[in-house]
C-alpha cells in the first residue's frame, strides 16, 4: 500500500512551518491539504506563508498551492486528481512525500481513497501527525494572526481580487476571511464589526477542525499521534521520525 506522512491541526498551531521542518530532515517535499490555498491571488487570507518553505537556506518544494485561479470551483474529486499526481511525482524522484493542511474532507478522501464521480483511487497507508495546541495558545495566536494579516495587507488583497473580475459572492463563499472582509469592501459592515465577526468566526472555525479531526479517530478509525506543540522543534522531529520509520 502507498505511504504517507500527513501533519494535521486546527488553524493557527504552526503547521506549515512544522511540515517544512520535517521534510527538511527527512528528504522531504510537502502537498498542501487546504482547500483554499490552491487558489492564486489568495495569499494573505489564506496564510500561506511561503517564507516557511525556505528552511535553514533551502527551498522547501511544495504541490497544490496557486493552481486554480480565484473564483473558479475547485472539488473534492479534483483534489484527489492533482494530489495523486503530485504524489507519484515525488515518490518518482525518491523524496519523501508530507500532506499536510486543515482540511480534514481533503485528507480523508486521499487516505480512506474516497470514490466521486465514479473515479476510485487507491487508499494510502498514512503516519497521521496531529498538532495539539492549547485552547487558549491557539485563540491567542489566532487573535494575533488576524492582526497581522490586516496589517500586511488583507483588505488590499481582497479589494484587489473584485477590481479583477472575481465575483463577491463567490469570495463570500469561501468563507472566513473573504466572506467579511468583502463584506467590509461591499460598505456592508464597518470595520470594526468585520474584525470582530472575524475573529469570533475563525475561533468557531477551529473548533470544527477539531471536532472533524475528533471524528476521524473516534468514528472513522483513523489513528492520529498528537504531538504538544510545547515541545521543542527537535524533540517533535525526532517523535515523527521514529513513528515514521516503524
Amino acid at each position: 500500500m502507498n505511504r504517507i506522512l500527513t501533519i494535521l491541526g486546527p488553524t493557527a498551531c504552526g503547521k506549515t512551518s512544522f511540515a517544512a521542518n520535517l521534510a527538511y530532515a527527512l528528504n522531504g517535499e510537502i502537498i498542501s491539504a487546504d482547500s483554499r490555498q490552491v487558489y492564486r491571488g489568495m495569499d494573505i487570507g489564506t496564510g500561506k506563508d511561503l517564507v516557511d518553505y525556505h528552511v535553514n537556506g533551502t527551498d522547501i518544494p511544495y504541490h497544490l498551492i496557486d493552481i486554480v485561479d480565484a473564483g473558479e470551483r475547485y472539488s473534492v474529486y479534483e483534489f484527489q486528481r492533482d494530489f495523486y499526481n503530485a504524489y507519484n511525482d515525488i515518490m518518482s524522484r525518491g523524496k519523501t512525500p508530507i500532506l499536510c493542511g486543515g482540511t480534514g474532507l481533503y485528507i480523508e478522501s486521499v487516505i480512506k481513497g474516497y470514490e466521486f464521480d465514479g473515479r476510485k483511487f487507491p487508499e494510502f497507508d498514512s503516519c497521521i501527525i496531529g498538532l495539539d495546541i492549547a485552547r487558549d495558545m491557539r485563540r491567542e495566536k489566532i487573535s494575533r494572526r488576524l492582526r497581522s494579516r490586516l496589517e500586511e495587507g488583507m483588505v488590499d488583497e481582497i479589494r484587489a481580487l473584485l477590481d479583477n473580475g472575481v465575483p463577491s459572492e463567490r469570495l463570500i463563499r469561501y468563507g472566513l476571511e473573504y466572506k467579511y472582509v468583502t463584506l467590509y469592501v461591499l460598505e456592508q459592515l464597518s470595520y470594526d464589526e468585520m474584525v470582530s465577526l472575524l475573529e469570533i468566526a475563525i475561533h468557531q472555525f477551529a473548533k470544527r477542525q477539531m471536532t472533524w479531526f475528533r471524528g476521524m479517530e473516534e468514528r472513522r478509525g483513523i489513528k492520529i499521534n498528537w504531538i504538544s506543540t510545547e515541545l521543542p522543534l527537535e524533540q517533535r522531529i525526532d517523535i515523527v521520525k521514529g513513528l515514521w520509520q516503524k
